[in-house]
Parts: C-alpha cells; structure tokens; sequence
C-alpha cells in the first residue's frame, strides 16, 4: 500500500476536540475521506470515518485490518498535520 496523497483541513474550534479532517488517497486510485484528528490526554490521535448507529454505538466506515497498517496511517497523517499546523502559523 502506498499512501500516495494527503490532505488536511484544519478547523478553528478552539473548544472543540476535533482539530482538523482528512483525506487520504491510496496508490493513486482511491480515497478515504473524513478522517478526524482529535486531541486527547495523551495528545493527537487518528480516528477512522465512522457512524453512529442506532442504539448509539460508533462503527468504523473504512479501517485498517491490522496495526501495523493502522499505526503507518495514524503516523503520516499526523506529520502532515503538523506540517499544516506549522504552515497556518
């Protein structure tokens, strides 16, 4: 897999724990939108587009299969916030 793309859209809701979305796209040929950058206790963290679901649950949309994978996404999308973070300054 070969993240080809990333975009982030940072927010500027001082109040809110969502710091910014994104999209990445894979090997050129396909996108995964709305992936949230949140801040938590131990810092940013990566959340996959999800779904609330009836009974109030939130399911992951799209998600990586294992950890690894899941860590190199986490990984690279945080850098590229940080580099937009940097930049807006």
């Amino acid at each position: 897999m070969n993240i080809s793309d990333i975009r982030i859209r940072l927010l500027q809701k001082d109040d809110s724990k969502l710091k910014a979305v994104a999209s990445m796209t894979i090997d050129d040929c396909f996108v995964v939108h709305d992936i949230k950058i949140l801040e938590g206790n131990q810092g940013y963290f990566v959340r996959m587009p999800s779904r609330q679901t009836g009974e109030g649950e939130y399911k992951d949309i799209a998600h990586p299969l294992n950890t690894p994978t899941r860590d190199e996404i986490s990984r690279l999308v945080l850098a590229k916030f940080e580099e937009e973070l940097k930049n807006q300054q």
